[in-house]
């Protein structure tokens, strides 16, 4: 057995990887990964809490196990590893040699964690299987997994998955086909394998100025000189009240007629990020989100589309612009780019990333992603539903609509940054 180290008191023993393959044999080759999936090629923790139920979770690990091999079966490529191919674009070698899947056991309780969304980096990171720092992404599984299970009876599944694999949808589908084998259920949604959808285009045509491909060059001075503080997750509310509110506000001088809770959120979340960051009024501020595409193309996407099925559109001005004008103006940024992620503009901005290769999550003032769509708390391994879900790994500047309880019509948001900025960003923003 290997220690995980200590946070806190917080102390996470792990078991050596043992690596699991798929049930059966599973096709082999090369396995394409679009433009989109492409830039996007980083590792993706989440972190699922469990409390213990009626059933024993004596066999949790086996149970989790043996389902993971039997799901791997229909998503083999996340069996394989990333390569770069002839043509120096990343693929997938699908050679089904497994993912590695990690058994840990504490002597704490469940409830040691608390709320998620109030805990830090240094525990969630104990909860997921993480590699020292490698030289190469390619070093890094596709997927790994890790069984917490604590001395009440209660369990972590800890999944680390290349984002190029998976978008949020995605990935929900793999672990729900996942708990549906664990409790001998036929899956309800097979993968569709084929990413020919996403490919570009022969002779590529970019058609559009694509702002959101935009790489700010100098960095505010207040990120440059947080490098070295630790990364704090806070959640913050904006209640039906405040809502209406920042509606009436976006709305007041006549500019837009509707406006979203997302949008205003949105908007409203950006212009306090760059107020926080104290930038110079000639500085550049980007704001980038995903908008999913499986609606917007036709045909639509089909059921069960295995990879990135998102664009990351984004919204570009001075910070002096953004923060000296109304919030009409930046929430009309935030529609205007929603509404410009059409299935011609997507495809030229995947011919402009085949020409240009610049990544549109290179740079950016905020990055700003909904979870309300994902449904988290839903998976059941046959101990019941999660009682928490929490990002595991930390970036910077993240914002992330969380999902609605039913019937609730506040907007929960959960951000991620440096020390010093989550205290200016706290008492800049008035909820």
């Amino acid at each position: 057995m290997e220690s995980a180290g200590k946070n806190e008191n917080f102390l996470v023993t792990k078991s050596v990887p043992v690596i699991v393959k798929p049930a059966s044999k599973t096709n082999g080759g090369l396995f394409f990964l679009s433009n989109v999936d492409q830039y996007q090629c980083l590792i993706i923790s989440t972190v699922y809490s469990y409390k213990p139920s009626t059933r024993s979770s004596d066999n949790v690990f086996e149970v989790i196990k043996q389902a993971l091999a039997e799901v791997l079966v229909h998503y083999y490529p996340l069996a394989g590893k990333l390569i770069v191919g002839s043509d120096g674009r990343l693929v997938v070698e699908c050679t089904g040699e497994g993912v590695p899947f990690i058994e840990a056991t504490t002597t704490h309780e469940l409830e040691a964690l608390g709320n998620l969304t109030k805990s830090n980096f240094g525990i969630l990171g104990q909860l997921v299987h993480t590699l020292p720092p490698t030289k190469s992404i390619l070093e890094v599984p596709l997927l790994a997994i890790q069984v917490t299970r604590f001395n009440c009876g209660g369990f972590v599944l800890g999944v680390a998955i290349n984002h190029s694999m998976v978008d949020g949808l995605c990935a929900m589908e793999f672990i729900s086909s996942w708990a549906e084998i664990a409790k001998g259920s036929p899956i309800t949604v097979l993968p569709f394998l084929d990413r020919a959808v996403m490919k570009a285009r022969e002779h590529p045509k970019i058609e559009f100025p694509h702002h959101e491909f935009f790489q700010i060059k100098d960095l505010p001075k207040t990120i440059t000189a947080s490098e070295d503080e630790i990364f704090l997750i806070k959640s913050f509310s904006f209640n039906v009240e405040r809502l209406e509110q920042l509606k009436r506000s976006a709305m007041e001088d006549g500019l837009i007629e509707r406006c979203s809770s997302f949008v205003v959120v949105a908007a409203y979340t950006w212009r306090i990020m760059t107020e926080s960051l104290k930038m110079e009024a000639d500085e550049m501020t980007k704001l980038v989100f995903p908008v999913d595409l499986r609606s917007k193309f036709n045909p639509p996407f089909p059921k069960g589309y295995f990879g990135n099925a998102i664009f990351h559109t984004g919204c570009l001005c001075s910070a002096g612009e953004l923060t000296s004008k109304p919030l009409s103006f930046a929430v009309q940024m935030v529609q205007d780019s929603i509404k410009l992620v059409t299935e011609d503009y997507v495809r030229s901005a995947i011919d402009h990333y085949e020409v240009n290769r610049k990544n549109p999550m290179a740079t950016y003032t905020l990055f700003l992603s909904t979870w309300s769509k994902l449904d988290f708390l839903t998976t059941d391994f046959g101990w019941g539903k999660p009682n928490q879900v929490m990002l595991g790994n930390p970036g910077p500047n993240l914002c992330f609509i969380l999902p609605q309880e039913e019937g609730k019509k506040d907007v929960d948001i959960l951000v991620v940054m440096k020390e010093s900025l989550m205290n200016t960003f706290e008492d800049v923003i008035q909820l």
